[in-house]
């Protein structure tokens, strides 16, 4: 009979009794050990116990990419507790509209803005007189309660379906071996990041952690560490590519067995240009919500016979439907649902804003479409696109476009207000050495008149966070604000 999957507390610990000196995260420079992870996080779960933390409470960590991170998190999975990570960089009043959604016992980073939740500092060390025995096998009813706002833009919880006894094989299908020397470039308040350093730390690798994401040192920790093994975001692939072009024989990358992107989507030139840098077996893509309903994979070798796809459904079911709700027929755009596989157990449950959905069907806000060999597409979220004169505009296209220029690091697009039109798009791009007339020159040989910028406005710093994510309703509304200044 096969033994039932321990949670993630006695992997951590199990791992540690057979190899104890083996790193298990370096951080700045400064590597923790698998038995100097596990004892330190038994300390640590005994100083939070104290402070009043059950199992089955929520703890919510607000710290950067650390050492400290890490060791946080499982001591909230030794507890049985749950832990939910949010980015330090949340305002006041978010932060304190997510802790409203869910009673906690604890806030790890930072003070509850409202006062209401004890909390421990950044830094916080343990009374060293509390022992580092190992502590009763306990289960999170949740293994991780992520936040987001949303299509919605309100914010919410998403609460993984499955309980803490997550396995090593999670990141089989992944092409993850035990061993892997795996590189942590998101923050780990993202989904990305967390399922990937969840996935890490039960198969046994060594996690490096970035603090926060910088293109030369993410290069150098590649060849320093021999990382076999990482999951990024396409703003962080194009931020990298004019660093490693300008001195490619500082960097060695032939380590690296399977690089993954998520999160968002990623402009085939950029795409291409890493599969021609690693090699198509080693360049992978996933898309799929926080919620897991349902997910596709492509292999480099996938897309290109099928430039621009996402790929197919390897878990859960997905479909494209009109505003009708009737499902449409191949290469027709329409918005993506998806929903696990019948009979199997619910991935996710909302605490907050919830997803639209139809009969039993969620929806993210994609729009996309199937190709006759079932490989899907995507052009852009719902609430992004815009229409110029009737006619529907993709940011999304407009951004892969600019990105095959080899001076743009990030730009983001926009629907403005326009007299005659409607609407027409407004670029930010971040470049080297760019002005307007080379962005509407270059997007003119490239796109319908209709989709290029009326207007580009330059940016000093990224227009989108190591997540790959962008606020484009604040953004867009900023930017509107500042052209009607302009006209007055």
């Amino acid at each position: 009979m096969t033994e039932p999957t321990p949670p993630i507390s006695t992997q951590i610990s199990r791992l540690a009794a057979a190899a104890p000196d083996a790193p298990a995260a370096t951080c700045e420079g400064v590597t923790i050990t698998r038995g100097e992870l596990d004892a330190s996080t038994n300390r640590l779960a005994r100083a939070y116990a104290e402070l009043g933390v059950r199992q089955g409470d929520y703890v919510t960590v607000v710290l950067p990419n650390s050492i400290e991170w890490v060791q946080a998190v499982v001591a909230t999975w030794k507890l049985g507790a749950v832990p939910q990570p949010l980015s330090p960089r949340l305002p006041d009043a978010e932060l304190a509209a997510l802790l409203d959604l869910r009673p906690r016992a604890l806030v790890v980073g930072r003070d509850d803005p409202t006062g209401r939740t004890p909390s421990v500092p950044a830094g916080f060390a343990p009374d060293p007189a509390l022992p580092d025995a190992g502590l009763p096998e306990k289960v999170s009813p949740v293994f991780k309660a992520m936040a987001s706002g949303g299509s919605t833009g309100r914010p919410k919880l998403i609460e993984a379906g499955g309980d803490s006894r997550f396995p090593a094989l999670a990141g089989y299908p992944l092409g993850a071996q035990e061993g892997d020397v795996n590189l942590l470039s998101v923050p780990l308040s993202h989904n990305t990041g967390f399922t990937t350093f969840a996935i890490g730390l039960v198969q046994g690798h060594h996690l490096v952690l970035m603090p926060r994401f910088e293109p030369h040192e993410f290069l150098r920790l590649v060849t320093e560490h021999r990382v076999t093994f990482l999951a990024t975001v396409p703003t962080i692939m194009q931020r990298l590519l004019p660093v490693y072009r300008a001195d490619p024989d500082a960097y060695d990358l032939s380590s690296i067995r399977r690089f993954w992107h998520l999160a968002a989507p990623c402009p085939p030139a950029i795409k291409r240009a890493w599969i021609d840098l690693l090699a198509p077996e080693a360049v992978w893509e996933l898309y799929g919500g926080t919620e897991l309903q349902a997910l596709t994979f492509i292999s480099g070798e996938q897309w290109l016979a099928h430039p621009g796809s996402v790929g197919v459904v390897v878990a859960g079911e997905m479909k494209v439907l009109d505003d009708d709700g009737n499902e449409c027929p191949p290469g027709v755009v329409g918005e993506i649902y998806m929903r696990p596989s019948p009979g199997s157990a619910p991935t996710y449950r909302y605490v907050g804003a919830t997803a639209k959905s139809r009969d039993g069907w969620d929806s993210l806000g994609d729009l996309g479409y199937f190709d006759e060999d079932g490989f899907l597409y995507l052009n852009d979220r719902r609430v992004d696109m815009f229409t110029v004169g009737g006619r529907n505009v993709y940011p999304a296209e407009i951004e892969s476009a600019l990105s095959e220029h080899p001076r743009v690091l990030s730009c983001l697009v926009v629907g403005v207000p326009d007299e005659d039109l409607g609407q027409v798009p407004h670029a930010l791009v971040q470049a080297d050495g760019l002005d307007e007339a080379d962005v509407v020159a270059f997007l003119a040989e490239r796109l319908e008149r209709y989709k290029v910028p009326r207007t580009v406005e330059f940016s000093e710093t990224p227009l989108r966070d190591d997540a790959g994510k962008a606020r484009r309703s604040a953004v867009r509304d900023d930017v509107i604000s500042r052209l009607a200044q302009a006209r007055r």
